[in-house]
């Protein structure tokens, strides 16, 4: 199973990935983490240019939706083993969320794996941007409410689950958890 995590930035992903890992390991899963940008060369270069002040421009934009693409290509073996569960810190669909133009990103991503759930961490803009603060120049309200509006048009294309990411962390981990494992079979009433 391919799971996707998705969401504005500061939502909880990485926690809530690594916690959903360390559960699904103890009920027998292999599972396998991956997070976009990945460290290839590709994606240290796509780390660098976010740190540019000219980072929301459109040019700029442009030339990050194909870094993207080029990144996310490089890990698509992986998504292909069928022997284990991969989780996803972020996948195509953030580049559709944050880049544009929208039409433009789908097409370098034609040949993406689409995920059999998607795990949308709903999170309120204003408290992104307290929790995110200083890392990059997509921390400002205005452009985090247009990717938090694309993203909950967006998810409606997918298989998918919307969690309360404004909970606290447990409370995300059990909704999740509640989430996932009829998808996997598990009874989400015997859920830890």
């Amino acid at each position: 199973m391919y799971i996707v995590f998705e969401g504005i930035d500061g939502a909880g992903k990485s926690t809530q990935i690594r916690m959903l890992k360390e559960w699904l390991e103890a009920n027998g899963f292999r599972v396998e983490t991956l997070v976009e940008p990945t460290d290839s060369e590709v994606g240290k270069l796509i780390r660098k240019i976010l740190q540019r002040p000219d980072a929301q421009s459109d040019n700029v934009q442009r030339t990050l939706g194909l870094l993207f693409a080029a990144d996310r290509m490089l890990i698509m073996d992986k998504l292909d083993d069928e022997s284990k569960i991969i989780i996803s810190d972020r996948s195509f669909i953030s580049s559709m969320a944050y880049q544009e133009p929208a039409e433009w990103i789908e097409v370098l991503n034609r040949y993406a794996k689409k995920p059999d759930l998607l795990i949308l961490l709903d999170l309120d803009v204003k408290k992104s941007v307290s929790r995110t603060s200083g890392k990059d120049t997509f921390e400002n309200e205005q452009f985090l409410t247009g990717v938090k509006e694309n993203y909950l048009k967006i998810v409606k294309n997918y298989e998918h689950q919307i969690i309360d990411a404004n909970n606290g962390v447990n409370k995300v981990s059990s909704d999740i958890k509640k989430a996932v494992a009829p998808y996997l079979g598990i009874c989400p009433d015997c859920i830890m």
